[in-house]
């Protein structure tokens, strides 16, 4: 199996488990936020669904210069809405992964346009999957809080 495919079979999982997490938040509790600084539910779904157009620019190495998010002045909807609108955008995303050869995973640089560091591309990708796990450990603290039943994602 090449690394792109582990990559990908990563990615998918964390997905399948963030969906199952997002599934068991009731419409009524959406816009819950632990506090006022924080993200409400439904921003951080957004934020992490987003976030796939976004990784997909930077490891093709394109401009974030003019960055404009398909989201922006979207407003959040239900949750079936939100991700058959990021569809697209997770798959472009997920065949930008599959198209890199194992040399180019650990060769490529990529500079991360928030902070200007230079990463080898597959460490990177590696970071964009922790990024996305980071935020599914948030999520079950919120529903914690909530006292919403968090489902067993551990299958």
């Amino acid at each position: 199996m090449r690394h792109s495919e582990l990559l990908i079979l990563n990615f998918t999982e964390i997905r399948r488990r963030s969906i199952i997490l997002w599934e068991s938040l009731p419409a009524s509790h959406y816009q819950w936020k632990p506090d006022e600084k924080a993200m409400s539910a439904m921003e951080m779904i957004k934020h992490v669904l987003e976030a796939d157009y976004g990784w997909n620019i930077i490891i093709n190495r394109g401009s974030m210069a003019n960055y404009q998010s398909p989201w922006k002045n979207r407003p959040m909807k239900i949750l079936t809405e939100e991700l058959e609108f990021a569809e697209p955008h997770r798959q472009a995303f997920l065949e930008s992964v599959g198209k890199f050869s194992d040399k180019e995973l650990d060769e490529t640089e990529i500079i991360h346009p928030g902070n200007g560091e230079k990463k080898i591309l597959g460490k990177y990708l590696l970071r964009i999957g922790y990024h996305e796990s980071v935020h599914a450990g948030q999520f079950q603290c919120y529903l914690r809080a909530m006292n919403i039943k968090r489902p067993d994602i551990w299958d």
